[in-house]
């Protein structure tokens, strides 16, 4: 167990965890995109779609999948932290000027080296956005839907939390636009020939997500109606 250990938190070992827990993230964050999206379709579909999530296997389906995402997001934070501050501090002076993996230059961008910045930020955003939707006050009907709809379009007609929420998910696409091919390189599974394939298709990724979680504060902003009050089981009791 200790060999294992060692193993796994030695310097290849926590790339390692990083590349699997980023894309663990990854999905989730695409996963989570598609549930707002439902934002668009009205009260009825987000609340619809909320409740579905909250109530599902009488409600242990939610509190596992927070614990294991908590978890992901734990041993991603722990091992990324360790290799860009303790790993990278041992390395030789003069650093690398060429990467083996990535077949010539290095390929050391803005992005990649603000990543424990942005992710930082990130973390952030991650807790005021748990604490305000989560834990923050909804009204609920008769039949215990919370109308979650209200309490979302509310905070996003306020211009802080919009402008935030903004800025964050920039540097989110800052983040993918990285992490995405770095991913496929700390796991082995890119090679010269794919790499830059890689490194072009993150840009896309980075690009398409960070624009789709921009259009979403924006969009309530201006045309949400803070006033709507139907619960997810309007017309449906």
């Amino acid at each position: 167990m200790d060999s294992f250990g060692s193993a796994a938190w030695s310097s290849v070992g926590k790339k390692v965890i990083t590349g699997l827990t980023g894309f663990c993230l990854i999905g989730f964050v695409a996963v989570h995109l598609l549930g707002n999206f439902t934002l668009f379709l009205g009260p009825h579909a987000f609340n619809e779609y909320a409740h579905f999530l909250e109530t599902a296997l009488h409600g242990w389906l939610i509190y596992a999948f927070e614990a294991g995402i908590f978890l992901i997001f734990v041993f991603h934070i722990a091992s990324a932290f360790t290799v860009a501050w303790t790993d990278k501090r041992k390395a030789r002076k003069q650093g690398y000027k060429y990467s083996k993996d990535a077949g010539g230059k290095s390929r050391k961008t803005w992005a990649s080296q603000t990543m424990i910045y942005t992710g930082a930020i990130l973390l952030v955003f991650v807790v005021g956005h748990i604490y305000l939707f989560k834990f923050g006050s909804h009204d609920i009907d008769a039949h215990g839907v919370k109308n979650l709809y209200k309490t979302v379009v509310t905070v996003f007609k306020g211009i802080g939390f919009t402008a935030f929420t903004v800025v964050a998910m920039l540097l989110l696409g800052f983040h993918l636009r990285h992490g995405f091919w770095s991913a496929f390189q700390s796991l082995g599974w890119a090679n010269d020939k794919y790499l830059p394939i890689l490194v072009r298709l993150a840009l896309v990724v980075a690009v398409l997500m960070a624009i789709a979680f921009i259009a979403i504060p924006i969009y309530l902003y201006l045309f949400g109606d803070p006033n709507l009050v139907q619960a997810a089981t309007t017309g449906g009791h």
